[in-house]
């Protein structure tokens, strides 16, 4: 959860302001410079489904192993699925 020298600093606005949809898939990718509504690191890499806007962030649903989990991310460690 490290930043190369030249990317330190914080996010766009645009990051932060990205809104989502229900039943969007999204990419899980940490910014460390933010440390409010971080998920678990454990969870960098994966893909979820929104299932609603709570507040400021989102209640994602994702699949490990057999069970499904719900993790409540900001936005800022949100990304868009392309495609």
């Amino acid at each position: 959860m490290k930043k190369k020298p030249r990317q330190r600093g914080l996010p766009s606005l645009s990051r932060i302001l990205q809104e989502f949809d229900e039943g969007q898939f999204v990419h899980i990718d940490i910014e460390p410079s933010i440390h409010k509504g971080m998920p678990h690191p454990k969870f960098q890499g994966k893909t979820a489904v929104v299932k609603e806007k709570r507040g400021s962030s989102y209640v994602l649903e994702i699949k490990e192993g057999s069970k499904r989990k719900t993790i409540i991310a900001r936005p800022e460690h949100l990304r868009p699925q392309r495609g």
